[in-house]
């Protein structure tokens, strides 16, 4: 475990947003990253590239869709199409693209807050406007609230831009729910944009279910946006993949600009076919660290913060709290970062109807988990 993950001394010594956005007093809990060294084969990879001046712009790169192919196979049992696979600059760009080729400014896209709070800002940047079915909160999770979603198809509302797994809440959908909202969106015509970034680091007695593999109708419906970046922590690579499984779907995104493969990174290319390919055995170590940390923030909170409803991922590495019995104000988060120097990214950011809420990144050292607990908890 040393060998994977750093002394924070030397974490502060990284150059990503996460560690220069704030001064140097205070600790990052906000930014999904994870605080993990990156697999050696990726970085052995990286290394033989800068060491051959290999960094010109990028070209074809099959590896890409052989990889996840096979990736997608081994983890989930679903064979997507190779030749459906295109690279694009991120997830971000590769969404954004889509929202811009198959919209209009004014359409409505149907999202479930409390969602990743770049969402709002990609429906900003192609005119489009927000259709908020929230999530369904009980004991143990956030559902999908289907009835909910049924109601805005019929009320006219044609993209969906689908989480999965669910940011903030580590919640990996089931089967049954991604079948319904094929059958829902095949039945009102909905182009459903599945974002699946996160679905690697799904824990192991979870299961994933990718949106394209539930049915006939989930493929001619959907378009899958994902990458490597965030499960193999390699953000700053720029790269990922935009996946459609049938000829109805590749059509009706052709309008894409082809630019988003030439705008993204050679070394992110390469990486993130690195990782599909040959990463498994870091991956499970990544994913277990995650687990074990999650399971580490359960009890804290269940001990030190009795009282704040705190909800336990499926997979993934952040946390959705409940702030609003430590009547912290209107900003919990912003209050915490001034007066404890812990910055959480506010709940505000995933929702109007959250700001007493806070997501945690909990991809770190056990202490910083303990020490973010501990300060919260001194509100009591």
């Amino acid at each position: 475990m040393s060998d994977f993950l750093r002394p924070l001394a030397e974490l502060r010594e990284r150059h990503s947003s996460k560690w220069r956005r704030y001064p140097a007093d205070v600790l990052p809990m906000h930014v999904a990253e994870m605080d993990y060294e990156i697999a050696p084969q990726i970085k052995n990879l990286l290394i033989d590239f800068v060491q051959r001046s290999d960094l010109g712009y990028i070209g074809p790169i099959p590896e890409v869709a052989e990889g996840f192919v096979a990736f997608a196979q081994r983890h989930w049992g679903w064979t997507p199409d190779a030749k459906q696979i295109r690279i694009a600059t991120d997830v971000s760009v590769g969404t954004v693209e889509i929202l811009r080729a198959i919209t209009q400014p004014g359409d409505r896209v149907l999202i479930n807050t409390p969602v990743y709070a770049a969402f709002f800002g990609w429906l900003r940047e192609v005119g489009c406007e927000v259709a908020d079915v929230p999530l369904i909160p009980d004991l143990e999770t956030w559902r999908l609230d289907l009835q909910g979603i049924e109601r805005a198809f019929q009320d006219g509302v044609k993209y969906y831009l689908l989480c999965s797994p669910h940011n903030p809440m580590g919640r990996v959908h089931e089967q049954h729910e991604l079948e319904a909202i094929a059958n829902l969106a095949h039945r009102y015509g909905v182009v459903v944009i599945s974002d699946e970034i996160h679905a690697p680091l799904t824990y192991r007695d979870q299961k994933f279910v990718p949106y394209l593999s539930v049915s006939d109708a989930a493929r001619e419906t959907g378009v899958v946006v994902t990458a490597a970046s965030k499960s193999f922590n390699l953000a700053g690579l720029k790269a990922s993949i935009i996946v459609t499984q049938s000829a109805t779907m590749a059509e009706r995104i052709g309008g894409v600009v082809p630019d988003i493969h030439w705008r993204s990174g050679i070394l992110g290319g390469f990486a993130m076919a690195e990782a599909f390919t040959s990463c498994d055995d870091w991956l499970a170590q990544a994913v277990e660290a995650n687990r074990a940390n999650r399971d580490l923030l359960t009890r804290l909170v269940s001990e030190r913060l009795p009282g704040v409803p705190y909800w336990v991922a499926q997979g993934g590495y952040l946390a959705w709290l409940d702030l609003s019995s430590l009547n912290l104000g209107d900003n919990p988060a912003t209050r915490i970062l001034e007066e404890k120097r812990i910055s959480l990214v506010p709940g505000i950011d995933l929702g109007a109807d959250y700001g007493q809420y806070v997501r945690i990144n909990f991809a770190c050292s056990a202490e910083a988990i303990e020490q973010t607990v501990s300060a919260i908890a001194s509100y009591l």
